[in-house]
């Protein structure tokens, strides 16, 4: 569990307790009612004077909607072992959840779809998606995609693939918004932390300081243009439900649809030619 434990960044139980109850906008009172525990014994939980059992911390944590990784931290804080397991999407053991995976990819071709880790690592994707980014990047026709985490999907969006943006402005808070709660969740140590602080200093976005304000749409209206090519699409996110290994609980898959019958167009004559 050599990633989780990079991933410990509070001192103690009681620092990492006090973070996330504020974070989640809770008195002590309401946490000990949510939780059917003293008001008392949470307090004593804070101060550090008391100290929590396994099964405590895994109940607060359900509570307080701790992401499964801050859960494994919270347990490390307080000198116990991690309860949830992180495991490469290679793992034999999660191969049904990269078959589902599969399946749902191939489900929205012709339309570009992917699947990205928390920091939005790209870690698969299907054709569809394979073929729109080389046309945007002018990559040849068979050149590879890398699929296996080293292409970060953020970076590229607001890097290479800025200046066929329309929609600039929107894209680049919703991006940067993503980042900025992984960020709060994970410490100012964190590798969502250091990809922030990396992407922020961008030219083209160090004056768009994530605004948490902000309410994220149910979708994410995108206008590329390259050339004489406009396609007009909007993006959903999926995630999975209730897994219980950290890494499956991490990925989200992006699934990009058409706004108009001319971009619809465009990717079903772009699968023709792949034929």
């Amino acid at each position: 569990m050599d990633t989780t434990a990079r991933d410990h960044y509070f001192s103690d139980f009681a620092q990492a307790l006090r973070y996330w109850r504020g974070k989640r906008g809770l008195s002590q009172l309401a946490l000990s009612a949510e939780a059917d525990v003293s008001q008392r014994h949470i307090s004593f939980l804070e101060s550090g004077r008391s100290q929590p059992s396994r099964e405590l911390i895994l109940k607060l944590g359900l509570v307080l909607d701790v992401p499964l990784r801050q859960r494994n931290a919270m347990l490390l804080a307080a000198g116990f072992a991690p309860a949830y397991q992180e495991r490469d999407l290679s793992d034999p053991e999660l191969a049904a959840v990269r078959q589902a995976l599969e399946f749902m990819l191939a489900q929205a071709a012709p339309y570009p779809a992917l699947v990205v880790d928390r920091l939005w690592n790209l870690v698969m994707a299907n054709e569809p998606a394979i073929a729109m980014m080389r046309f945007l990047l002018d990559m040849p026709a068979h050149a590879p995609i890398p699929r296996d985490g080293s292409l970060n999907v953020i970076r590229l969006t607001l890097t290479a693939l800025r200046p066929m943006i329309v929609n600039w402005e929107e894209v680049c808070a919703d991006q940067l918004l993503w980042l900025q709660r992984e960020a709060m969740s994970d410490g100012p140590g964190s590798e969502a932390t250091a990809l922030l602080r990396e992407l922020t200093a961008l030219p083209a976005t160090a004056t768009r300081a994530p605004n948490l304000e902000r309410r994220a749409l149910p979708f994410l209206p995108l206008t590329l243009r390259k050339g004489d090519v406009t396609l007009n699409l909007f993006t959903t996110i999926t995630t999975l439900g209730t897994p219980h290994d950290v890494t499956v609980h991490e990925l989200r898959l992006e699934s990009f649809f058409p706004a108009d019958e001319a971009s619809a167009a465009w990717f079903r004559a772009l699968a023709e030619a792949r034929r």
